[in-house]
């Protein structure tokens, strides 16, 4: 034994290094080398346990929400006409308006990409994931309370673009809503199929057709409301398993992490200035090790780091292009009912901030503390949860990452689906195929959508792992082709100047030259002179996706107003509704209140106060604070952050895991409970009793020589059990 890799009585590191001796041992050089990657192309799981939870959770979730549709139907009175199955009744309360918009946001990117950026540049990471995809959600609610005041009968975004713009604008923005639906669906299969093919064996383009095709028979069976169904037991279940991981790396008290104070000793030793590399043990290409470049103090430990700020940029920016533009989120404004909608997104926003912010700060910093081998490809490629789950609960661990995992993908993926469905159904269909389309044509073509768009996707990952793109490089582009887009769009029910032909310039002007300035970037990155070729490497890089999104959302908005204020438009939104019109169905009958005037324009003041408020403290108040932690504190620079210091970040990530869990699962739960109720009373009791009394009725006539009772019995009513059931006692 050369002793290279000796370290005390364990055989498996030099002594005093960072890191685990298991993931270490000696060469045939007698070299101590790290292992060369964490999965190794070995998965933990057998390949039967993929296709058991791809195909497995789909067949359960397509039954038992189907089961809940159905039951919503027989024992509520719910009829699922074309309106109900795109809008889910209009009448949608906080709680699930909330949990829905948690589920939407929630993509395999929240789960993955925000420990990767944990991974990379340390505590900035998934503070800057966190708050720069949540200040969107809290704007979205503008959009969403003027919706109900100006436009109450809309079924999508583009309807509304159509009434105020006009064709050409609502065929160019039909374009922008579709490639973000693909965008954000892409998204969810290569971090899905990359993560269950790393733990399963799985075949990736396998996994990647089957992950979008489990959803399809809830979806077409239910619409809208089978998709909230869904995506309130996918959120439950997401948090319950981020609660159970935050816990195991902070408060479970197992070496050698488990509490604060252990995963800070260990990020500064990992990130050590006087830590040798090349001393003693040999680390595989890509992998990790000393100081965190461009970092104060080359610290994992601080706020004051150039790529997470840069990253904190390009996040902000492409995220309101995948949030602004797309129809799931305005459907799920469209679906609340109008006291719910402001409160709804603004409690989402909140909540949603905890996944990303909470689940990275716990895994994406444990397998740093922890000097896991985990390479760059692996954590660009999202794998950096599934390595610190494993490391910590092996089997289990891996089985719990990836039903997390699939939650997220599957919630996402029906949103997808019904958003793509509608906006064929109304703004394509019934716009310019069959314009006297009836309820059922358009519930027949929302269903034949959903299933072909299941199918698209499913294809789609085949492409995508084809081309060889990564999750990473997805979610930073994404801004660069929807973000121009976003101005226009937010103009469409907040400025009334905004004109067709300047929203048109500048989602097209934008778009293209965000292109040009991203390509032109990436030959010269660092602006030393170099011409690189362009390349998914170079393309890739921090400098030309910040160029590139920053133009699109920026060109967009200047083009936009520019030539809106040289001609304006001086819309009346007060005639969008009259432009709008239902099909089978009426608006629901809700308590006045709802509608009334002067609750909405407050409900206006209120979203805009403390959703403006709640962003302003995000990116801006918190960040500063955060700049000066450590300064004055022995054994770190200022700007990086004291032990004291972190036990306060990690209790804050503990606190709003813990309250933001037990408000998104019991709120709707609450809400709810009538209509649990109503259906629990039904479901318990024998309502052929009903139909007996009927045909007793019937034949007691007959006997009688009476004439047959006029008109449709009380049960052929398809709500008469529902109303029977709802029917208060008499005092």
């Amino acid at each position: 034994m050369s002793g290279a890799c000796y370290a005390g009585d364990l055989l498996g590191k030099p002594a005093g290094a960072p890191g685990l001796a298991e993931y270490f041992y000696e060469n045939e050089d007698g070299l101590c080398v790290k292992q060369a990657s964490f999965f190794g192309g070995v998965p933990i799981l057998p390949e039967s346990a993929g296709y058991g939870i791809v195909l497995g959770f789909g067949i359960f979730f397509s039954i038992f929400t189907t089961t809940l549709v159905y039951m919503d139907q027989r024992y509520v009175g719910t009829n699922i006409s074309s309106e109900f199955f795109n809008t889910a009744g209009r009448t949608v309360k906080t709680g699930l308006t909330a949990a829905v918009i948690v589920s939407q946001w929630t993509w395999a990117a929240t789960l993955l990409q925000s420990s990767n950026v944990a991974f990379q540049y340390g505590v900035s990471g998934p503070f800057w994931y966190a708050s720069g995809a949540t200040i969107q959600v809290l704007l979205f609610g503008i959009l969403a309370i003027q919706v109900k005041r100006f436009a109450p009968t809309a079924h999508t975004v583009c309807e509304i673009i159509d009434a105020r713009w006009g064709e050409t604008a609502h065929k160019v923005f039909i374009y922008f809503c579709f490639l973000t639906n693909i965008i954000v669906t892409s998204m969810l299969i290569l971090g899905g199929a990359a993560t269950v093919n790393a733990l399963t064996g799985m075949d990736q383009a396998t996994a990647g057709f089957l992950i979008p095709i489990g959803v399809i028979a809830y979806t077409m069976a239910g619409g809208l409301k089978a998709t909230f169904m869904a995506s309130y037991i996918h959120t439950a279940i997401i948090f319950v398993i981020l609660l159970t991981f935050i816990l195991l790396v902070y408060a479970s008290g197992e070496e050698p992490l488990g509490s604060p104070g252990a995963v800070y000793d260990q990020l500064q030793a990992v990130a050590a200035k006087d830590r040798d590399c090349t001393l003693g043990v040999q680390y595989q290409t890509g992998q990790s090790c000393g100081p965190v470049p461009d970092n104060r103090g080359g610290s994992y430990l601080t706020m004051i780091s150039k790529g997470g700020i840069i990253f904190g940029i390009i996040n902000i920016v492409g995220n309101f292009g995948t949030v602004f533009v797309d129809q799931s989120y305005w459907q799920s404004a469209i679906a609340a009912k109008p006291s719910s909608s402001t409160k709804g997104y603004l409690l989402g926003g909140l909540v949603w901030f905890t996944i990303p912010f909470s689940l990275a700060t716990a895994m994406g910093l444990s397998s740093v503390a922890l000097d896991l081998p985990v390479t760059g490809d692996e954590a660009g490629s999202g794998l950096v949860p599934p390595a610190a789950a494993v490391h910590f609960m092996g089997k289990g661990g891996a089985a719990a990452i990836t039903i997390m995992l699939f939650m997220a993908i599957t919630s996402t993926g029906s949103a997808e689906q019904i958003a793509v469905s509608s906006i064929v159904s109304y703004d394509i269909y019934r716009k310019y195929i069959n314009p006297k389309a009836t309820g059922e044509d358009i519930l027949r073509v929302s269903r034949y959508v959903i299933f072909g768009f299941g199918i698209f996707s499913g294809v789609l990952s085949i492409i995508l792992n084809e081309i060889g793109l990564s999750l990473g490089f997805v979610y930073l582009m994404m801004g660069i082709f929807v973000g121009s887009a976003v101005m226009p769009i937010a103009f469409l029910l907040t400025w009334d100047k905004a004109t067709a032909n300047g929203a048109i310039a500048g989602a097209f002007g934008g778009q293209i030259l965000a292109v040009i300035t991203w390509i032109a970037v990436s030959t010269d990155p660092e602006a030393t002179g170099a011409s690189l070729e362009v390349s998914i490497d170079t393309l890739g890089g921090n400098y030309p996706m910040l160029a590139g999104n920053v133009v699109a959302i920026l060109s967009s908005g200047v083009i936009c107003a520019a030539m809106s204020m040289a001609n304006p438009q001086n819309f009346d939104f007060t005639t969008l509704a009259e432009k709008i019109s239902l099909i089978d169905d009426k608006m629901p009958d809700l308590d006045p209140v709802e509608n009334d005037p002067e609750m909405l324009k407050d409900a206006l003041g209120f979203v805009s106060k403390w959703g403006v408020g709640f962003c302003v403290v995000m990116v801006i108040i918190w960040p500063l604070l955060s700049l000066p932690a450590g300064c004055g504190a022995s054994g770190v620079e200022c700007g990086v952050f004291s032990k004291d210091y972190f036990y306060l970040w990690v209790s804050v990530a503990l606190a709003w895991g813990i309250v933001a869990t037990i408000v998104i699962i019991v709120m709707p739960l609450w809400e709810s409970m009538d209509g649990i109720m109503l259906v629990a009373k039904g479901a318990l009791t024998n309502d052929d009793v009903h139909m007996r009394l009927d045909g007793i009725e019937l034949m007691l006539e007959k006997a009688l020589g009476g004439a047959k009772p006029e008109g449709p019995y009380a049960s052929d009513d398809p709500c008469f059990r529902a109303k029977l059931l709802a029917r208060k006692p008499k005092a």
